[in-house]
């Protein structure tokens, strides 16, 4: 990964482009090479390389309107000495710190660090956003856990009817916007795990609902994802976790979680189904990519 600052961008890119620009509108009036490299700050020789070379110039740059706006108000304002070098100055900052909140130095970031790609980055204007961020990590971690999911072999056999999803909640969740699931769930298909969407904030309830009532005892917890309950998978649970049952009615299953796990938040909490409830099991872990290591065990194991 190339890691470049935005700053870098400014001194490289956007900085000759409007000493460019800037020069060849002095020039139209009628200003000499000396003149120009005066209020440039520049060589004269560095003047006469921006007029002979601006096709090396930066294009988002000098085809943006603004930036077009800005650079003929400073070079109206020298030509008729209504501008000073501070007013240009805060001119060409103004500027910068405009095209640095999802301008086109940020679409150059972009394209720089392909990390930044689509996270609708804002570092520059407002700094680190912890909340931000951490929504981007759960994201993160949801679908990569959904990936080793869908490539794990034998997990389409336990995979339930009503589908299995993979969720992660943020630190301190309150309710199910905190939790990230995958909509529409993931669903045994074609000898494969069919996965319709990329994770979002909401997408879930009833992993979820779990999810919240584990997280509420033992903050450390805060992964969940369900399989089909059978014989073979509680067989599976290993001697070092626990499997423990509840009742699979949906009234009030949160409480009744909460109350399951009062004293301590066990690996793995199961039902075996009601009329019109499929029986389902709950794999708990630290995060999705936890939960889903442990599913994926237990599914080797059955």
């Amino acid at each position: 990964m190339t890691v470049q600052l935005p700053s870098e961008i400014v001194v490289e890119r956007f900085l000759p482009t409007a000493r460019s620009m800037l020069a060849a509108a002095l020039a139209e009036r009628g200003f000499a090479q000396r003149e120009i490299a005066a209020r440039l700050g520049v060589s004269q020789a560095a003047v006469s390389q921006y007029l002979a070379d601006e096709d090396h110039n930066e294009e988002r740059f000098v085809d943006n309107p603004r930036m077009q706006a800005t650079i003929e108000r400073i070079a109206e304002g020298f030509d008729t000495g209504t501008m000073d070098d501070y007013e240009a100055l805060a001119e060409l900052l103004e500027l910068v710190r405009a095209f640095e909140d999802r301008g086109p130095i940020c679409a150059i970031h972009e394209e720089e660090m392909p990390a930044l790609a689509g996270m609708g980055c804002d570092l520059c204007v407002r700094g680190r956003d912890r909340a931000v961020q951490a929504e981007r990590e759960v994201l993160a971690n949801v679908r990569r856990a959904v990936r080793q999911f869908a490539n794990a072999p034998g997990v389409t056999d336990h995979v339930p009817n009503v589908g299995t999803n993979v969720a992660m909640a943020l630190p301190a969740a309150a309710d199910e916007t905190d939790v990230a699931a995958v909509p529409g769930r993931l669903h045994a298909m074609r000898g494969g795990i069919n996965v319709p969407a990329n994770p979002e904030f909401g997408a879930s309830h009833h992993v979820a609902t779990t999810l919240l009532a584990a997280a509420a005892a033992d903050p450390t917890v805060r992964g969940a994802v369900n399989l089909a309950t059978s014989e073979d998978l509680l067989a599976a649970v290993p001697d070092d976790a626990e499997a423990v049952a509840f009742d699979a009615a949906y009234e009030d299953r949160k409480r009744r979680l909460g109350d399951l796990f009062a004293d301590s938040v066990p690996r793995i909490v199961y039902h075996e189904g009601a009329f019109g409830i499929e029986p389902i099991t709950y794999v708990l872990g630290t995060s999705a990519v936890d939960a889903v290591e442990w599913a994926t065990r237990l599914v080797d194991r059955a």
